[in-house]
């Protein structure tokens, strides 16, 4: 599977619900969506239904399959407003948006400043 950066830093083959819309089993696609509702609830205090789990085809999807959370991302809509690539290549990196989910993932910062370094180094 390529690797999808979405514009935030996280990895799109990392995330469950773009694994989900790619498994082709219908019983094992029913028990990551449970898990996934199940680690929403855990981790985010987020109640989901399974109806809401919808397949994803990653944060640059302009139309069809984008999980409603990615729709409504704050991050995503800055950056598609901006026309950026994704948020290392804008003006105002790292925005307070940005260093709230660093602070839930370390490894998106880690992706967009490597990005970051290599534009400034060509």
């Amino acid at each position: 599977m390529p690797e999808i950066m979405a514009y935030c830093g996280l990895l799109c083959q990392n995330c469950p619900i773009y694994l989900t819309a790619r498994e082709p089993d219908a019983s094992k696609k029913e028990k990551m969506i449970r898990e996934i509702i199940e680690a929403c609830r855990e981790h985010y205090g987020i109640e989901y239904q399974g109806t809401d789990i919808t397949d994803c085809d990653g944060c640059f999807a302009e139309d069809g399959r984008l999980f409603k959370a990615c729709a409504n991302c704050e991050i995503r809509k800055c950056a598609v407003e901006k026309e950026v690539e994704n948020c290392a290549f804008c003006p105002e990196y790292a925005c307070e948006k940005l260093e709230a989910l660093f602070q839930t993932d370390p490894g998106a910062r880690t992706r967009l400043d490597a990005v970051r370094n290599e534009r400034l180094l060509n």
